[in-house]
C-alpha cells in the first residue's frame, strides 16, 4: 500500500471514528431530552419515558425534587434529612392527649409539629396487648380520608371507607390518620397540596419514631381525596413499601370536569399527568381501586383509569416488576373495597 493510499485510509478511519462518536453523543442528548419531554402530541413537558432502569431512577430523583420545588417543600424536605433511621431531622415533640382500649387494639389521639411553627393531630392505633409482636415491630399503614371526612371516619366501618383503617388495626397493623381535609393554606409561602402531603409524611416520621413499629414495612391507603394523596406520598416518600389509591385513579383533564380544583398547583400541569406521579411509586407495590359505577364529570370513570394505568405499568416494565403495579375494578361506585387492599398490603409488607 502506498504512502498516500495509507493517509487516505487513515483520514476515512478518522472521519468514520469522529461520526460514530458524534452520533453516539446525539443520541445521548436525544435519550436525555426525551426524558422531559414526550411525544410531539402530548404537552407534558416531564413525562415519564425511560426506557432502562438507571434513566428511570434518574427521571424519578430529578421529578421529585421538582415536585418538592413546585409544592413550596424543598425547606422542610432538606431540614428534614434524618439523622438516623428512627430520627428524622426535624423534631416531632409527640405528646400523647388520649388513650382508649378497644376489643383487638389501643387508639390513641395524639399531636406533633408538622413544621416548628405548626402542630396537627392524629389517631393512631397500636395492636392489643395479646397480639403476637413481630420482634422487628409491627407493620404499619398510613390511613388517608377523603374531602369532607376526618381523622376518624376511615375507621368507620358504616362509611364509603368500609372502616378500612379499622379493618388493618384489628389485623395486626399499626395505623395513623391525620386530617388533611383542609382547603387553607397555614403557612405562608406553602401550597395547598404541600401542606396535606407534608402532615402525611410526617405521620410517616411518627411512625418510624416508634420502637413498636417495623420501619422497614410502612405503607399508605386511601380514598378519593386520601386516594389522591396516597398517590402523593407513595410517590414522594420512598419508605411506602405499598400504596392503596383508591377511587382517584384518573387524568388532569378528568380533574378539571366537575372536581374540587384544590389538586392543582403552578407547574404541576404543564409538565405532569397523575400517571407520572404514580410512576414515582416504582418498583414498589402500588394497588388502585376504582368502581364500575364512577361516572364523569365528577368522578374516576374506569375507562380513563385502564389506560393511565398502562401507562405507570411502562415505568413498572423498565423495573422488570410490571406486576407490582395492579388495577382493580369492584362492581361498586366511589367507595373503598377492603378485601383487595388488605391483601395486597399483606403480601407487600409480610
Amino acid at each position: 500500500m502506498t504512502r498516500t493510499n495509507r493517509a487516505v485510509r487513515t483520514a476515512s478511519t478518522s472521519r468514520h471514528s469522529s461520526f460514530a462518536r458524534l452520533r453516539g453523543c446525539w443520541l445521548l442528548i436525544a435519550a436525555t431530552l426525551a426524558l422531559c419531554a414526550g411525544s410531539a402530541d402530548d404537552r407534558r413537558e416531564c413525562r415519564f419515558a425511560a426506557t432502562e432502569p438507571a434513566a428511570a431512577e434518574a427521571w424519578q430523583r430529578t421529578t421529585r425534587q421538582t415536585l418538592f420545588d413546585l409544592l413550596k417543600l424543598a425547606d422542610l424536605h432538606k431540614s428534614n434529612a434524618p439523622r438516623d433511621r428512627r430520627t428524622p431531622g426535624l423534631p416531632l415533640n409527640a405528646k400523647t392527649l388520649d388513650a382508649r382500649r378497644e376489643e383487638n387494639h389501643t387508639r390513641f389521639e395524639i399531636e406533633f409539629d408538622s413544621t416548628p411553627t405548626r402542630r396537627i393531630r392524629a389517631v393512631v392505633t397500636i395492636p392489643a396487648a395479646t397480639a403476637t409482636r413481630p420482634a422487628v415491630g409491627f407493620p404499619a399503614v398510613v390511613c388517608i380520608h377523603g374531602h369532607g371526612g376526618n381523622a376518624d371516619v376511615v375507621y368507620d366501618t358504616g362509611s364509603i371507607y368500609h372502616g378500612f383503617a379499622r379493618a388493618l388495626a384489628d389485623s395486626g397493623y399499626v395505623t395513623i390518620s391525620a386530617a388533611v381535609g383542609q382547603h387553607q393554606v397555614y403557612e405562608p409561602g406553602r401550597t395547598l397540596m404541600g401542606e396535606r402531603l407534608w402532615d402525611v409524611m410526617r405521620c410517616v416520621d411518627y411512625l418510624t419514631t416508634r420502637d413498636d413499629v417495623d420501619a422497614a414495612r410502612l405503607g399508605c391507603a386511601g380514598l378519593s381525596l386520601g386516594g389522591e394523596m396516597a398517590m402523593w406520598l407513595g410517590a414522594m416518600d420512598p419508605r411506602m413499601r405499598v400504596t392503596v389509591s383508591s377511587g382517584f385513579l384518573t387524568t388532569v383533564a378528568n380533574m378539571r370536569r366537575g372536581h374540587c380544583p384544590c389538586w392543582e398547583f403552578d407547574g404541576l400541569t404543564a409538565r405532569f399527568d397523575f400517571a407520572d406521579i404514580y410512576s414515582l411509586t416504582a418498583p414498589r407495590a402500588l394497588l388502585c381501586q376504582i368502581g364500575e359505577l364512577e361516572r364523569a364529570p365528577g368522578g374516576f370513570p374506569v375507562d380513563l383509569a385502564r389506560p393511565a394505568m398502562e401507562e405507570i405499568r411502562a415505568c413498572y416494565r423498565v423495573f422488570g416488576s410490571a406486576d407490582r403495579a395492579v388495577l382493580r375494578i369492584h362492581p361498586r361506585g366511589h367507595e373503598f373495597e377492603n378485601d383487595s387492599a388488605l391483601e395486597f398490603i399483606a403480601g407487600a409488607l409480610r
